[in-house]
């Protein structure tokens, strides 16, 4: 039978200025463990610390632009573009003028899987 998810769970995020990370299923809205699929609203500026996450990363831009940097270059993804990143590549993510997106990640988020830069 279908499952309604009718509101997402509000994440706590890393990064400055704060965006806000809803949470649609995965951990902690959907006791998830298998995939995770949240939408987030990214500020001007936004940046985060490298991480060395153990699942694959889908990210598909809604509108706005998200800079991805990785070990061999940068990537710069605009809104109706996709980027996928594989368990175990290094990447930082930052939105120098704001960004829309979705991120689905397989297994799910877990900040105990991401590795972040000076864990």
């Amino acid at each position: 039978m279908p499952k309604l998810i009718d509101q997402p769970t509000v994440i706590d995020c890393v990064g400055e200025p704060p965006k806000q990370i809803r949470e649609y299923v995965g951990l902690a809205n959907t006791g998830d463990a298998n995939i995770s699929v949240a939408r987030m609203s990214s500020p001007a500026g936004w940046s985060e610390p490298g991480q060395r996450p153990q699942f694959e990363e889908i990210t598909f831009v809604l509108s706005g632009e998200i800079v991805v940097e990785h070990e061999k270059g940068t990537l710069k993804v605009a809104g109706g573009q996709a980027v996928v990143t594989e368990p175990g590549e290094w990447v930082r993510y930052s939105t120098p003028d704001g960004a829309e997106y979705v991120a689905i990640c397989i297994p799910a988020f877990s900040p105990d899987t991401v590795h972040r830069d000076d864990e």
